[in-house]
């Protein structure tokens, strides 16, 4: 109970499990994620990013939750009631990054429906004659088109939010993540089972760690911190629906494993077909949407494969989107006593408008500062922040709020947590510094 009002909750742990997995679980992992592993080396990143995971992703996680937990509320009132003061900036910072980040984000998402379909209209022919990066520049520049699957994107989202978080967020996130894995699983299969594919395994499995320089620790450790949907109230916000018996450095355990094996296996995915093919595998951002279908198109039956893989990229997106509205969400419905379902509407609706500019980006126009107006939303989001907002939470969890965090992880001293007094450490000290070292380092506009 908060404010007098029955508060929603997770109908079981691994509702919220599912569901936390799901906010972490994104377009980071499948689309992002393999193209960063294979500009920085292959293997050594793969096991630099599971330690930061498990390290640092894994500690933020654990201070966001505790602190939505305890306040029972969205991410502005959680830290207004734990802490008050400055800290409630914390807050204001992740509705802000809901917003910004889903404008830009339904734009993406509405590209995986797009080729969805056009994995089925002529994508597959244009990508066998090498033109798949016609048909990506022809629709990216059609900017009505892009918009019509903006929305549509976004009309999926809304719709699962304006549900509720038992029947809509867990319920969805129950039937979409082992979607998720189904989907992923029969893919690598087909990966791995072609012709030339053990050089892309071994690319990806067997480090060289000669590899790992200054930049590689960087990409590995902002690929990790961002996959896992931490500063910007996600975690904050699904923690405040669970339940005081769930066992805090457990789930969150869960959850960092689960978001690393989608990434994990989106890489299975991936090279072996990129180096059955002879494509580079560090091909940036236009490795999935312009290198993958000249690959599939190569396969038999590769329409059917491409459309696969495409609808996985949509189900990992929608997993994110709806806790990204979800933060947002909260707020007006905690703050502001609006209904469910007014606020997924209208919010969702705002938020569509906001990703107008993005989308009309994507032809050339509307620059600031010389970045895309996509790639400016981007930049203010990912690289300021996100990293500023876990910096800051771990430093209030770490000094300022560490007894009470015990209680929250330790269920009152119900349940002891063996690791306390080095998750403490990594809150105070490792966690910062490490963050304070992806904003810097991300200032380069």
């Amino acid at each position: 109970m908060s404010n007098g009002v029955e508060r929603e909750q997770w109908g079981s742990k691994l509702g919220f499990i599912l569901a936390a997995a799901g906010s972490a679980v994104g377009l980071g992992n499948i689309w992002r994620f393999p193209y960063v592993c294979g500009m920085n080396g292959g293997a050594a990143f793969l096991i630099l990013y599971v330690a930061i995971v498990f390290i640092i992703g894994y500690s933020v996680m654990m201070a966001e939750i505790s602190v939505g937990r305890k306040a029972e509320l969205n991410a502005v009132g959680s830290f207004r009631k734990v802490a008050g003061g400055p800290w409630v900036l914390l807050g204001w910072m992740g509705v802000a990054c809901g917003f910004i980040i889903l404008s830009y984000y339904c734009v993406i998402g509405g590209w995986t429906i797009k080729y969805i379909l056009a994995s089925f209209t002529g994508l597959m022919q244009a990508g066998a004659e090498g033109k798949a990066g016609d048909i990506f520049g022809g629709f990216i520049t059609n900017t009505p088109q892009v918009v019509i699957y903006q929305a549509l994107f976004m009309l999926i989202t809304i719709f699962i939010v304006a549900q509720g978080v038992g029947e809509g967020i867990e319920k969805y996130c129950k039937i979409l993540m082992p979607m998720l894995f189904v989907l992923l699983l029969v893919l690598i299969v087909r990966s791995v089972t072609l012709p030339g594919a053990g050089e892309g395994i071994a690319f990806y499995l067997k480090p060289d760690f000669s590899k790992i320089t200054g930049p590689t620790l960087l990409a590995a450790a902002g690929q990790a911190f961002f996959s896992l949907s931490l500063g910007m109230g996600c975690m904050v916000t699904y923690g405040s629906y669970l339940d005081k018996q769930t066992f805090i450095p457990g789930a969150a355990a869960q959850v960092c494993f689960l978001d690393t094996a989608v990434a994990f296996l989106a890489g299975l995915v991936i090279f072996p077909a990129v180096f059955a093919f002879g494509v580079e595998p560090g091909a940036g951002p236009g490795l999935t949407f312009v290198t993958l279908p000249g690959i599939f198109s190569q396969m038999p039956g590769g329409a059917v494969w491409s459309a696969l893989f495409f609808l996985l990229l949509m189900v990992a997106g929608i997993t994110s989107s709806i806790s990204l509205l979800e933060v947002v969400g909260a707020y007006f419905m905690d703050e502001l006593k609006w209904t469910r379902k007014k606020t997924a509407w209208t919010l969702g609706i705002v938020i569509f408008l906001m990703g107008i500019p993005s989308a009309y980006s994507l032809t050339g126009g509307l620059k600031i500062a010389g970045k895309d107006f996509l790639d400016a939303a981007d930049f203010v989001a990912s690289n300021v922040l996100l990293p500023l907002g876990g910096l800051f939470i771990a430093l209030f969890v770490g000094w300022f709020w560490k007894d009470e965090a015990e209680k929250e992880v330790t269920n009152q001293g119900t349940k002891p947590f063996g690791l306390h007094t080095p998750w403490v450490w990594v809150c105070r000290i490792v966690a910062p510094l490490t963050l304070a070292y992806i904003f810097i380092t991300g200032l380069k506009w």
